[in-house]
């Protein structure tokens, strides 16, 4: 079931099972507040529209929770459907009064296993003019450090506007896409080391596909961004200030290496593919070369015992006292003969 616009029931559209809880952080240049919640009533009175707030959201599961806090903050109808849809294709989108961007989130299945996947989720950030909310579907400690940061006030994190907040947020996000995109590159790379030493491992058609599924997840999520972003960089962008601006620079910066190593993991599979292929092919050919060596020295071992096969009375080599121990003799020189000669031309 999804939502629609035929109906104002809402429904959180993916899996997460992590009950919705709020974080709270309002600031300014004179200090911090901090505040915590499993519903909006909890945390809405520590909101100063004076100050900066940042609102974490963990869990998506208490539809109305998230709806009292796009309710408050004036944010429409149509992104809230967005936000508690967990498929949501990435995007940046402007409204009159904030920006909305959506995108995903990356971390290994399972760590210690080579074949193991990637997993995501999603994370949606809303800028205002003194607020950014940000909508993620699990329990996570991914902006952890942004919080310790302002806490601790590094680089004077808190007396710019919430738009700074904002860039450092994407700033996070693209490290995530930097150390999953690097993972993925590394592997490829230490498959393609192993494809070109021949190796008869069964499992690399395996990793080649699983990495080619992660690659495309990847691809579909980060992709996007590569048109939209110039959204966030407009001069007419009232959002942004021009003081941040170099911020945003910074991290488009990160985005376009990061689509630079996509681009490159696309021609490593690429290649990766055909070397597979190509080493079956090899593997297939040795194969049939061995067969080969062993019909061709058993072909004229065959005819003599054929020949001698043959019950015709007046055959004069049934009669001879030494004619078995010579067939043997016979057999066993030719196909140590050809067994030589292919091995002088290293045939074999």
């Amino acid at each position: 079931m999804k939502n629609n616009l035929l109906s104002e029931k809402l429904i959180y559209t993916g899996e997460s099972a992590t009950p919705t809880h709020l974080h709270l952080c309002v600031y300014d240049t004179g200090g911090i507040v901090l505040a915590a919640g499993n519903d909006f009533q909890s945390v809405k009175e520590t909101i100063n529209k004076e100050k900066i707030n940042w609102l974490q959201v963990h869990g998506l599961k208490n539809v109305d929770t998230v709806q009292d806090i796009c309710e408050y903050f004036d944010i429409d109808f149509l992104i809230l459907q967005d936000i508690l849809n967990a498929n949501h294709p990435t995007k940046i989108e402007e409204r009159d009064k904030y920006i909305v961007l959506i995108a995903k989130l990356f971390s290994p299945e399972h760590p210690d296993d080579e074949l193991g996947g990637l997993s995501q989720q999603q994370v949606c950030l809303i800028l205002g003019n003194n607020y950014v909310l940000t909508f993620l579907e699990n329990e996570t400690d991914f902006f952890d450090d942004i919080s310790i940061a302002l806490r601790n006030d590094v680089l004077r994190i808190r007396s710019r506007q919430s738009d700074y907040l904002l860039s450092v947020l994407l700033n996070s996000v693209m490290g995530n896409y930097v150390s999953a995109v690097s993972s993925i590159e590394d592997r490829l790379e230490d498959l393609e080391e192993e494809l070109l030493t021949i190796s008869n491992s069964n499992d690399v058609g395996i990793q080649i596909q699983s990495l080619r599924q992660q690659y495309m997840s990847m691809k579909k999520a980060i992709l996007p961004l590569k048109e939209q972003y110039v959204k966030l960089l407009r001069a007419e962008n009232a959002l942004v200030h021009k003081v941040n601006r170099a911020f945003f620079n910074d991290v488009n910066d990160h985005l376009q290496s990061v689509l630079q190593t996509i681009e490159v993991c696309r021609e490593t599979l690429s290649s990766l593919v055909d070397l597979y292929i190509s080493n079956n092919d090899l593997r297939m050919n040795e194969i049939m070369k061995r067969l080969t060596i062993v019909s061709t020295i058993f072909i004229p071992l065959t005819f003599l015992a054929g020949i001698w096969g043959m019950n015709y009375k007046w055959m004069p080599e049934l009669d001879w006292r030494y004619g078995y121990l010579f067939a043997w003799i016979l057999m066993l020189s030719i196909g140590a003969i050809i067994y030589l000669y292919f091995k002088k031309k290293k045939w074999y």
